[in-house]
């Protein structure tokens, strides 16, 4: 019986031939798509872009959710196989009538590809009160998994993959206060807390879907030059923190230790496509592998390369807790059967 990934027992890299350097079209070589319905949240800018032009490359039809559908339409002209659909994974509403469209369509969805997110961002709430990193970057993944569960398992060998973030490694979910109604707020604690919620929900979400052949994923894409992410950034932020120059300028060398988009890419397609993970779920992936668990032997800043997974974020007792506190701030019961 295939083992669960909890306290990061099947964190182990699988030697896959790729590295940091490799791109979305290495890993996906030979691989066809053909006949299969990919879904990419945020599949109309920076690495998520770079997703979809290459599932369609491989054959697939990718259904593209956003949230400004004439910026989506400029950007994915010429791209074969694309669906354009309005949603924003912020407000709840949206992501129920863009998953209500697409189930009475009746097809099954192969790949649910959770890419999109937000970063550096002040204090926001969503109309329910939420933290608005938290609600984008987290709960708008577990409502919108949930609400396609239906399509998912008609698949019969779906993946769900959630993109996370080494930024996970800034912060672990505050069961406590995850809103900053009682801390001061502080926006990378924010995003570092909806990160380790990504990773929680993919190893919790594994371990229920794997019997009805449904494989979960999170992922670190790299640090990347070129995307959106830091478009709501302060660049004060970015000069204390060494980025910039004087001049509001991003140094030479930090550019030289980011990943372009199609290397940014590279993992989201392995973990979406690699045959290498056929019977092995519920992992944190890097660099085109399983990452290894980061146990305090990684450097913290080493460009490109390998930077580990932090065990609380795989922790059992922690992933079925926060799927209950989730289950009552979304007043979303999901249950996989």
């Amino acid at each position: 019986m295939e083992k669960n990934n909890y306290q990061g027992a099947l964190q182990n890299p699988l030697g896959s031939g790729f590295n940091a350097s490799s791109t979305a079209n290495e890993v996906i070589k030979g691989i066809d798509l053909t006949g299969k319905i990919a879904i990419v949240t945020g599949g109309n800018a920076g690495i998520g872009l770079e997703t979809t032009k290459v599932l369609s490359a491989a054959g697939a039809t990718v259904i593209v959710p956003a949230r400004d559908l004439e910026k989506a339409k400029r950007n994915l002209a010429g791209i074969a196989n694309v669906e354009l659909e309005e949603m924003d994974l912020i407000d709840p509403a949206s992501i129920d009538a863009f998953a209500e469209k697409f189930m009475a369509t009746g097809r099954p969805v192969h790949l649910l590809i959770n890419n999109a997110g937000i970063m550096w961002i002040p204090l926001q709430r969503d109309s329910r009160g939420i933290e608005s990193q938290l609600a984008t970057n987290y709960l708008g993944q577990f409502q919108l998994v949930s609400r396609l569960w239906p399509a998912l398992k008609k698949a019969d060998g779906a993946r769900v993959v959630n993109v996370s973030s080494y930024g996970h490694q800034m912060a672990p979910f505050n069961f406590d206060d995850p809103n900053f109604e009682h801390r001061e707020y502080q926006t990378l604690q924010a995003y570092g807390q909806s990160k380790t919620a990504s990773n929680l929900f993919t190893l919790e979400l594994d371990n229920l879907a794997r019997m009805f052949n449904v494989r979960a994923y999170s992922l670190h894409p790299g640090s990347i030059h070129g995307t959106e992410l830091a478009r709501s950034a302060d660049i004060e932020l970015f000069k204390q923190m060494g980025f910039f120059d004087e001049n509001g300028d991003i140094k030479p060398e930090i550019v030289a230790s980011l990943k372009t988009i199609p290397q940014g890419a590279a993992t989201t397609v392995w973990c979406a496509t690699s045959p290498m993970l056929d019977h092995i779920g519920g992992v944190y992936c890097e660099d085109c592998d399983i990452a290894a668990l980061d146990l305090g032997h990684f450097e913290k800043d080493n460009g490109l390369g390998t930077r580990g997974v932090q065990p609380y974020s795989l922790d059992q007792v922690n992933a079925k807790k926060l799927w209950d506190l989730t289950e009552k701030m979304t007043g979303i019961i999901f249950k996989v059967n």
